[in-house]
């Protein structure tokens, strides 16, 4: 933003300097965009329930392991399930009167997105005993 120095003539310079008006100016537009809502448009959908599976067994009273494989397959107990099998299952075990220790342990070359969908369902189903298991193995990563 270029300001003149006036002439050398001694007159007062008699331009309004807009250099302080065009930076409140600049500060307010700024403002004024940050404070705008974001539009969202929702649109409300039933979907309807999913059916329990019939074919998964039931869950261990005791333990429960998840493990995921570097195949994007979610495995219960050693059993391939899908993530709405996993809700179920995770709904079962809140079920027992004691609530059974649910054990994570993703394989090595595990996808990172599946972990992290699993992770969400667990939370969400609020589950209460939870560990990670098997991290040992990763205790000396990068080195050889």
């Amino acid at each position: 933003m270029a300001m003149s120095g006036g002439r050398d003539d001694g007159e007062p310079m008699m331009e309004m300097n807009t250099t302080p008006l065009i930076d409140v100016m600049l500060v307010l537009l700024i403002m004024f965009i940050i404070t705008i809502p974001v539009a969202t448009h929702a649109i409300n959908i039933d979907l309807p329930a999913p059916s329990p599976p019939t074919d998964v067994p039931p869950p261990d009273p005791v333990v429960n392991k998840v493990v995921l494989t570097p195949e994007n397959q979610i495995l219960w107990n050693g059993n391939a399930i899908s993530i709405a099998e996993l809700r179920y299952q995770l709904q079962q075990t809140l079920n027992f009167p004691v609530e059974p220790e649910l054990q994570f342990e993703p394989e090595a070359q595990a996808s990172y997105e599946l972990s992290a969908q699993v992770l969400n369902v667990i939370k969400n189903e609020g589950i209460n005993k939870f560990g990670f298991v098997g991290n040992e193995r990763y205790r000396s990563f990068g080195k050889e």
